[in-house]
């Protein structure tokens, strides 16, 4: 039973996160809802929780998107329905439609697409879909929310009387207008509107000459608004007949309320589906915008993250366009807690409220922003002390509270719990505090639990050295500019740098020196020590990275290599095939040359007929079939390839041409006469040899090992004979 205490949560800000996710949500019960999140009590809900958030972020990068789920609250319609006697408006039913309509399409996707989503499709198939209640209202209320003239046929009948007497209205009112308008009774703008009712302008002087009712006047009394006698009587009918419109209207609510009762239970159903696909929505929607990944959850109490981002931290860093550093730490078996050490403002404390709020994240059904290679396991509990706890309003000091913590801890400690604990034993005096803390960690340490401490206390990082299955980690500290680096490294305690920082904030030497003098001289040496070993580390950390740059470097340009090696072996397939088919046709032309000449000898027809089928039949055997799509791909290819052979020898020739214009364009060199000794060597030649004899402009020059004949202008002077 996996149980998180509320103080965990506010230690971690997993408020806040909460916070960020509902801001995702389209609707307002969603957003109650993604605040209301916490842990899930047991592993199976929580391996379904974790399905539905990862199968909708997947959604967002395929073609099968998940319908739109907004939807407006039918709380107040629910209530409603419970009520005996009450009725919904139209509007109500609207919302009722639609609530209806997008759970039914998301329903219909869900399981269209079972294989994309099945941990959602199996939570949606328990759900009714169904018609009828859609169809029902929508036979009666239109989209704008006003009952349909055909709901029933008395309140047809109605509407149609209320369009014949407002027809009669607009009719006498005209007429009674243009009668008092050509007795000149009325004012200029004739005529005016009171109350939603057309009425005469007339003028004061001439009210006792037009029958009608008063309705009121101008505010200099000028002039007398009146409905006419005609006109009052049919709207006394209007009011009847909108009575009765009214009436029938209220009693097709009733009717239609009626008949929506039953399905109040869906409708909760429905509404409560579509707030929880809200909510993994927001999830979702979250998990893309810092690019989380759902990890491997193992059962072997293994903790392996890797490359693990703070959200909050994250997002606000990413708005900022700054830099954030994650983080990668081991627990299992062999390793179940880890002692952070280093100096102040090195990252310690983020480093444990990432792992502490990542691990909530993931037990409360979210996916957490590292590796996708991390393998995380799940506790029970995680109990967390981090940040300021002296509480005023129950009189306690720092320490005091953080006993009272400890003594929560060895309460609840166990093999499936996790503790993060921020500057382990401080807020007391440092031999009696460092001792009490040292007790605290064994007994944590004997009952098995799993936990991540930062603290600056020597006798802690020694215990972490001495126990077995706990380790000491520091974060890294550039020894040259005393800047944090933000990595966690595994394996070494950390130095505080405490003198070192001194320095850099300009403290004088005397008094750090004076500062040595007063604390053990064993002390000092340990902190140096490790101080030596952090720069030691630091370094091969910078020779490490530099070996990846350029095994990289290598590695980019092999395989640049290689595809430029791999373009040229199938250009040059691509050549061999087009020099094959061109040796075939000039063989071919060979042999119609051969028959033609035999013909042009001998004349006879049938055997230059026999020998040509013969050749025909003969090049057909060695064709594979082929379809007409390939020979035209084929045909394609080829030309293309004879292009570009085209093309390169075109080149070949241009430079050929270029460079014998340049030739002829240089002044020629004056010819030297050679004699028989001359040490010389062929033009564009590198080997030097020595001539024997000359005889007809030919020359038999001496290389040592061979002599050869060549012709005396191929030769060019490079010794004459001493």
């Amino acid at each position: 039973m996996i149980n998180i205490h509320k103080k965990t949560l506010q230690d971690i800000e997993f408020n806040v996160v909460l916070s960020q996710v509902s801001e995702h949500c389209i609707t307002d019960l969603g957003k109650t809802e993604t605040l209301k999140i916490v842990p899930f009590p047991d592993k199976e809900t929580l391996h379904m929780e974790l399905g539905f958030t990862n199968e909708y972020l997947s959604s967002f990068y395929n073609e099968n998107r998940i319908p739109n789920h907004g939807f407006d609250s039918i709380a107040k319609e629910l209530q409603f329905l419970n009520l005996e006697g009450a009725f919904l408006d139209p509007f109500g039913f609207k919302k009722i439609v639609n609530i209806s309509v997008t759970t039914n399409e998301i329903l219909t996707f869900l399981k269209k697409f079972e294989d994309y989503y099945p941990s959602l499709s199996k939570n949606a198939a328990s759900i009714e879909i169904t018609k009828i209640l859609i169809d029902k209202i929508n036979t009666i209320v239109d989209r704008f929310g006003d009952i349909k003239d055909g709901a029933s046929e008395h309140l047809y009948e109605i509407r149609q009387a209320i369009n014949l007497i407002m027809g009669k209205i607009n009719q006498s009112f005209v007429t009674a207008l243009n009668a008092y308008a050509s007795q000149d009774f009325l004012d200029d703008i004739r005529e005016s509107v009171i109350e939603n009712k057309r009425v005469l302008a007339v003028k004061a002087m001439y009210r006792r000459k037009v029958k009608g009712s008063i309705l009121g006047t101008s505010k200099t009394g000028s002039i007398i608004y009146i409905q006419p006698e005609a006109t009052f009587h049919h709207v006394r009918e209007l009011n009847n007949l909108e009575f009765d419109e009214k009436e029938e209207i209220e009693r097709i609510l009733k009717a239609l309320t009626e008949f929506t009762r039953p399905f109040v239970d869906l409708l909760k159903q429905y509404q409560a589906f579509l707030v929880k696909m809200d909510v993994v929505f927001a999830k979702a929607k979250y998990a893309q915008s810092m690019n989380a990944v759902l990890p491997e959850i193992n059962d072997t109490k293994t903790y392996t993250v890797r490359d693990a981002f703070h959200p909050l931290l994250l997002l606000s860093n990413k708005k900022k366009g700054l830099k954030t550093f994650p983080q990668s730490i081991e627990l299992n078996s062999e390793n179940r807690i880890i002692v952070i050490s280093g100096p102040n403002a090195g990252g310690k404390s983020i480093t444990l409220k990432t792992i502490g709020i990542l691990q909530v994240m993931l037990q409360s059904g979210m996916l957490i922003p590292v590796h996708e290679r991390s393998s995380l396991c799940l506790f029970d509990r995680i109990l967390t002390d981090i940040g300021d706890n002296q509480s005023i309003e129950n009189h306690l000091s720092t320490y005091s509270y953080r006993l009272k913590q400890m003594n929560y801890f060895l309460k609840k400690c166990n093999h499936s719990t996790l503790f993060l604990i921020d500057e382990f034993g401080t807020g007391s005096d440092p031999e009696l505090g460092g001792a009490l803390a040292e007790t605290f960690l064994e007994e944590f340490y004997h009952r098995e639990a799993y936990g991540i401490i930062t603290t600056h206390y020597s006798n802690l990082k020694i215990l972490a050295n001495e126990l077995p299955y706990m380790q000491n980690a520091n974060m890294m500290f550039d020894e040259k500019s005393l800047e944090p680096m933000f990595k966690l490294v595994l394996g070494q305690a950390g130095s505080s740098f405490t003198f070192e920082v001194a320095k850099k904030n300009g403290i004088p030497y005397s008094l750090i020196n004076r500062a040595k003098k007063k604390i053990e001289r064993g002390k000092v040496r340990f902190d140096q020590t490790i101080a030596k070993l952090q720069k030691e580390r630091s370094k091969l950390e910078k020779t490490e990275r530099s070996l990846k740059v350029n095994e990289q470097k290598k590695q980019n340009e092999a395989e640049r290599l290689e595809e430029i090696n791999s373009k040229i072996q199938k250009k040059l397939e691509s050549y061999q095939e087009l020099y094959d088919s061109n040796q075939r046709l000039i063989y071919l032309g060979q042999k119609v040359n051969e028959l033609s000449e035999a013909y042009f000898d001998n004349k006879k027809k049938r055997q230059l007929m026999d020998e040509l089928f013969k050749l025909v039949q003969i090049e057909n055997s060695k064709r594979k079939k082929v379809s007409a799509k390939k020979k035209k791909e084929q045909k394609a290819k080829e030309q293309k390839v004879k292009q570009e052979a085209e093309k390169k020898v075109e080149e070949i020739r241009q430079r050929k041409k270029v460079a014998k214009e340049k030739a002829a364009q240089q002044p020629a060199k004056p010819k030297v006469a050679l004699k028989v000794g001359d040490r010389v060597r062929m033009q564009d030649g590198k080997a030097v040899g020595s001539i024997d004899k000359i005889e007809k402009n030919k020359a038999t020059v001496n290389y040592g090992i061979f002599t050869t004949t060549v012709n005396i202008d191929q030769l060019e002077l490079v010794q004459r004979q001493k």
